[in-house]
């Protein structure tokens, strides 16, 4: 399984490397006594993985004490590679209970595209008896020196996995990392992938930390509309060239949210180091 810490570090190329500009006008016109977050506040477990291991129930209710109303899971098989396989124990519909009594909600997993590829059937039902909605497909997991025939394939694949999950009334969603913001033929690979999957049968899982690299969320939540059902959040600080807890970086929440909130997304998630959860979630539900 890829390491998914490489994909969020700090990025020598620093913010100012791309321009971005960004067409929502008005984006701030909300009440200023409206909250800006409309959706459970929820965190993705990967950062804190060894943790969670050790604890499962207690850290879950560690996570809910700081404010945290849903988790999104990395599936125990297909991440048991990088240390989940201790929780591979844990019966589905158990797992929906330890996450439900802890104060949580869990409607959305990462899961590999290996295991997506050979367990599709044992999959969707461990997502159905555990209450999910969605199924997150963390990465392709293509060598770096992949072409686009190569990325475009992958990309069939998973609009033949959405097709089947939809079936049973699951999305199926594509979780971005730096690497889709490289180009291949002076085009990004990302604008490849929109143009090349299915509208319904894939939705996208934007990660925000790609602000390290100039590249802004509602660019994309403006140019694909519609085509986004959650997102990880993180923020950046050029200064300090590092991730920060969020509201101290150069994301512009409010914009942020207010965009979110007009593409249709259901879900987010922090996914930053575990010494900025709180001071995140803190500010986030007092947005």
């Amino acid at each position: 399984m890829i390491n998914r810490r490489k994909f969020i570090e700090k990025s020598a190329l620093g913010i100012g490397s791309v321009a971005i500009s960004t067409h929502f006008p008005n984006l701030l016109m909300a009440s200023s006594n409206e909250k800006m977050l409309k959706k459970p506040l929820g965190f993705q477990v990967w950062t804190i993985k060894d943790q969670l291991i050790k604890d499962f129930s207690g850290t879950l209710k560690m996570m809910a004490s700081l404010g945290y109303q849903s988790v999104e899971m990395c599936s125990p098989p297909g991440y048991e590679s990088s240390g989940f396989g201790p929780l591979m124990k844990i019966k589905a519909s158990e797992m929906k209970r330890i996450v439900n009594d802890a104060g949580l909600a869990l409607e959305s997993t990462h899961y590999g595209m290996d295991e997506l590829r050979k367990h599709l059937s044992q999959r969707i039902d461990f997502a159905l008896e555990s209450g999910q909605k969605q199924m997150i497909c963390s990465s392709f997991g293509l060598p770096k020196n992949s072409s686009i025939s190569d990325w475009l394939k992958a990309a069939d694949e998973l609009n033949e996995i959405g097709a089947k999950t939809r079936k049973s009334g699951i999305q199926t969603g594509f979780h971005n990392h730096h690497t889709e913001f490289e180009e291949i033929n002076g085009k990004l690979i990302y604008d490849s992938l929109m143009e090349h999957f299915d509208e319904e049968s894939v939705k996208m899982q934007f990660q925000v930390a790609v602000i390290s690299i100039g590249y802004k969320a509602i660019t994309y939540f403006e140019k694909y509309p519609g085509r986004f059902i959650s997102a990880h959040l993180a923020d950046w600080s050029p200064a300090e060239n590092k991730q920060v807890p969020l509201g101290q970086g150069i994301v512009d929440w409010k914009e942020f949210f207010v965009a979110a909130e007009k593409c249709g997304i259901s879900n987010y998630f922090v996914e930053m180091d575990p010494d900025t959860f709180k001071d995140s979630a803190n500010y986030i539900l007092k947005l």
